[in-house]
C-alpha cells in the first residue's frame, strides 16, 4: 500500500485543509481528485470511485 503523507496528497488535490477532509472521511473524493490521484499516484480509477461511506453519514459506517 502507500505511504503518503497528507501533505503529499495535498500537492496532488491542491488544498491541505481538503487533505485533511478527504483523509478524516469528511469529504469525499471529487472526479477531479480522482483523475489527479490516478494521474500522479498511478492509483487505478476503479479503486478510487469505489463507494465508502463519509465520518458525518448516519451511523458512522466506514467502508
Amino acid at each position: 500500500m502507500f505511504n503518503l503523507s497528507r501533505k503529499a496528497l495535498a500537492e496532488v488535490i491542491g488544498s491541505s485543509p481538503r487533505a485533511t477532509e478527504v483523509l478524516n472521511r469528511k469529504r469525499a473524493l471529487t472526479l477531479d481528485m480522482i483523475f489527479k490521484l490516478n494521474k500522479e499516484w498511478n492509483i487505478p480509477a476503479e479503486i478510487l470511485v469505489r463507494p465508502y461511506h463519509l465520518a458525518n453519514e448516519r451511523g458512522g459506517k466506514r467502508a
